[in-house]
């Protein structure tokens, strides 16, 4: 499903207890309710799943169950983030059964950052490792990857297909953009910039802002298709003013109390990630009802 990967393709967050165990039926339910949204796919284990948190078994457990509830309505991409190439190939090789349309990996990330070389290798491994097609996760500012070597990895490493730009500055997605081959994909997680990113013609968008208000942000992705710029810009602002609401050290909690609000089983946050606080939790109800996300 490769070929069927564009457009609003949310993160999942990943339902947790109380006491940090998985919920997978609530889980089934948030595909569902993406979907229902109108999602164009699924992203699941990325940093908004908390994809760190969890453990292979688990891993393994949340993309099988995204990948039944999805029953091949849209494409499921399944998040790496871990800090060493046996690891990831270990994650990548979990799931080589399993339909994803690609992964979602970070560099490594803890501390110690390696020289474009050898990070070169880490996806190289990976590409001949793994079964399914990679996504970059250029995320990690300690760790990030430039646009000259996003692009040297997409061209010289067979199975890296494209990436996922998280940096807040405009200009380094522009850059890829323009320097990028075509059939690169390229989707853009800067979150509030995403009627931006789409001018500028990105493939899609996989980013925390999606899971948390998934209608207002296809309505973003649709509006710049058909050319109605005012319509989207005037999204984009309303967008902003949530995303303003959620952005912290705990976004993973926030989206997860958005979702909540609008009838989604966000549950918990895995310890020690705090839950959204009161402040947080009033600005983000506000952010939500001026979007019309609260209506009916």
């Amino acid at each position: 499903m490769l070929n069927d990967l564009r457009g609003v393709i949310p993160p999942a967050t990943t339902p947790f207890s109380r006491d940090g165990d998985v919920d997978l039926g609530a889980m089934k339910e948030q595909v569902d309710w993406l979907i229902d949204q109108g999602a164009h796919g699924i992203a699941v284990g990325g940093s908004t799943g908390e994809g760190h948190t969890i453990d292979v078994d688990e891993f393994r457990g949340l993309v099988d169950t995204a990948l039944d509830a999805a029953a091949g309505r849209v494409p499921v991409v399944a998040g790496i983030i871990v800090d060493s190439t046996r690891d990831a190939v270990r994650r990548g090789q979990a799931i080589a059964d399993l339909d994803v349309a690609a992964l979602q990996v970070t560099p490594v990330h803890y501390l110690f950052r390696p020289d474009d070389d050898a990070m070169q290798e880490h996806f190289r491994v990976m590409g001949e490792e793994v079964e399914h097609p990679i996504i970059i996760y250029n995320v990690v500012p300690w760790s990030y990857l430039s646009p000259e070597l996003l692009c040297r990895i997409m061209d010289e490493v067979p199975g890296v297909v494209g990436v996922k730009q998280s940096a807040g500055d405009l200009k380094l997605f522009a850059d890829l953009m323009l320097m990028a081959d075509p059939e690169h994909l390229l989707f853009c997680a800067v979150d509030a910039l995403m009627y931006s990113a789409y001018a500028l013609g990105a493939r899609g968008s996989i980013a925390a802002i999606l899971t948390a208000a998934p209608r207002a942000s296809v309505d973003v992705w649709d509006a710049v298709q058909a050319g109605d710029h005012a319509r989207a810009l005037d999204m984009h602002k309303k967008l902003l003013r949530l995303w303003n609401a959620m952005d912290g050290t705990n976004l993973p909690a926030c989206t997860k109390y958005a979702q909540t609000l609008q009838g989604c089983p966000g549950r918990f946050p895995r310890a020690p990630m705090p839950e959204a606080s009161d402040e947080q939790k009033r600005n983000i109800e506000e952010g939500l009802a001026h979007l019309g996300a609260l209506d009916g």
